[in-house]
């Protein structure tokens, strides 16, 4: 059995270079302590800056998060509001710090419903960060079943007649990136929700009942250790 000892140290090998992670539970944390779901959202936003510099110290090369799906929008709009201003901000905080890391980061989704001032900082950190190698992917605005539909229209739009697999993986958001080897859902529910639709086709999932803001780096090394455990057969034997 695959488990790292308690002082060994915690390393992502070539089985595991994609990670991704459907981010749940943010306003439930909220609800069991009484707090109203923006509380939960801002801490839920310190989880992913933790995990994100634990995996990065791991060896992590590729990490996809689920941040704002096309759906979100129908939230209250004062919870939506929150949301975006938490964006705002950790993409502010994240452009400050930008040289010490070699982090690239990439939005998947739409960009053009989302706030002028967000818009802007999510394509000033793109542009800032894009000669780094390891790359975050942030899901914001996303959906799997848009990315697809908006890959085939481009593609046909380039002149493109003869649709494939290939062609189709070229105009994916996530183009820069290889299909994640591991999806991690936290929160409990037992679905994919519309993330990566095309890209998890044969990834590893693993659901947690950890709500997004508890999931810790203890957590992470079980999980990753029962990764290792699986045998990936890709449909053969």
């Amino acid at each position: 059995m695959f488990k790292f000892k308690k002082d060994e140290e915690f390393h992502l090998d070539e089985r595991l270079s994609s990670i991704a992670f459907i981010m749940d539970g943010n306003g439930r944390w909220a609800k069991k302590r009484g707090l109203p779901r923006s509380a939960g959202h801002r801490k839920g936003a310190e989880t992913f800056v933790k995990l994100v510099k634990f995996l990065g110290k791991a060896g992590a090369k590729y990490i996809t998060v689920y941040a704002f799906s096309t759906e979100n929008w129908k939230r209250p709009r004062e919870e939506v509001d929150t949301l975006m201003q938490i964006f705002t901000e950790y993409i502010d905080r994240a452009i400050d710090r930008i040289g010490d890391n070699d982090i690239r980061v990439i939005f998947l989704g739409d960009k053009t419903p989302l706030p002028e001032r967000l818009r802007e900082k999510c394509l000033e950190i793109e542009k800032k960060s894009e000669k780094n190698t390891r790359i975050l992917n942030i899901a914001l605005n996303y959906g799997g079943r848009d990315e697809i539909v908006r890959a085939v229209n481009a593609a046909h739009a380039d002149g493109i007649e003869r649709i494939t697999e290939e062609v189709i993986s070229r105009y994916l958001y996530t183009r820069e990136s290889p299909d994640p080897d591991l999806v991690i859902r936290t929160g409990g529910e037992m679905r994919t929700s519309n993330f990566l639709m095309w890209q998890s086709a044969y990834s590893e999932y693993y659901f947690t009942d950890t709500l997004w803001p508890d999931l810790s780096e203890r957590e992470i090394k079980k999980i990753v250790s029962d990764f290792y455990r699986r045998n990936r057969r890709y449909g053969g034997l």
